[in-house]
């Protein structure tokens, strides 16, 4: 008999599948951890390389990943006590000068993230410090990811996340800046800078860069740390992409608003958005 428990290969097949065909969808599914059985995070890792297969399958490239839940102060609001990671790919990952105007009708349940994102020349290795980190990164760029949430009211466990490739919906990504010509700039900055989140005109959040694991950088380190300890995920490559967690509140948006950051004490601009 085959075994279709929750841990089994076909049980974390089936995960896999369910989540595959949720995402992009308007439907909205009962967390994995509530069913019978629930759902180990050791489980839900195994979730991760077959949802890359299945986007492959799909004719998606993968470009990147996303980190999740680097900002300590949201914690306790999603009951979660340490990051997470998922897949981008050439469907979700957009250029903000060519997307000014996204739809939210392809998401469910939609937040806004402020997020620095790096493009990598060189694969990245654990135990580096910050200045052998940005050595491997090409350009950096502030972006907004919108995450989204299959499981109704934003009410998971941590292992429901990670199993959803870390609520990924898009990625829009602003002006990229090259790291080398000012590196050491860059390291002072990135740590310690802070930002406004503006809703229609009105500043709706305030955060700074040390909410992102002590800065976006640090970021970089638990991912490389983690997919190395991950044998059925492959390392981040020369060509990749990672954004590195939202620097204030994820907040929930609305078609008509107009969304735009400000940062201070960093050389990147802020960025735009309107939803449709």
């Amino acid at each position: 008999m085959t075994d279709s428990s929750a841990s089994s290969d076909a049980g974390i097949a089936a995960i896999a599948d369910e989540v595959f065909a949720t995402i992009g969808t308007d439907k909205q599914i009962t967390p994995f951890s509530a069913r019978p059985g629930g759902l180990t995070m050791a489980d839900a890792r195994r979730v991760a390389p077959l949802l890359r297969e299945r986007f492959i399958a799909r004719g998606e490239t993968i470009v990147g990943r996303k980190i999740g839940f680097t900002n300590r102060t949201i914690w306790p609001q999603y009951g979660v006590d340490a990051p997470n990671w998922g897949y981008m790919t050439d469907r979700t990952v957009r250029e903000l000068a060519v997307t000014p105007v996204l739809r939210l009708g392809d998401y469910v349940e939609p937040l806004i993230e402020p997020e620095i994102v790096f493009g990598f020349v060189s694969a990245p290795q654990p135990g580096m410090d910050d200045a052998a980190l940005l050595d491997c990164v090409g350009w950096i760029a502030h972006g907004f990811e919108i995450v989204q949430s299959i499981y109704p009211g934003w009410k998971f466990t941590p292992p429901d996340t990670a199993a959803a490739n870390a609520m990924h919906g898009a990625l829009l990504i602003g002006a990229r800046h090259a790291v080398a010509p000012r590196k050491a700039e860059w390291l002072r900055e990135l740590p310690g800078f802070d930002i406004d989140l503006i809703c229609n005109g009105a500043v709706v959040e305030r955060g700074t860069a040390a909410n992102v694991l002590e800065g976006p950088v640090s970021a970089l380190r638990y991912l490389a740390t983690v997919l190395a300890e991950d044998p059925a995920s492959p390392p981040i490559e020369a060509g990749d992409i990672a954004t590195t967690g939202t620097l204030t509140k994820a907040m929930p948006v609305k078609p008509g608003e107009t969304w735009r950051t400000v940062l201070r004490g960093v050389a990147l601009d802020g960025i735009e958005i309107r939803f449709g």
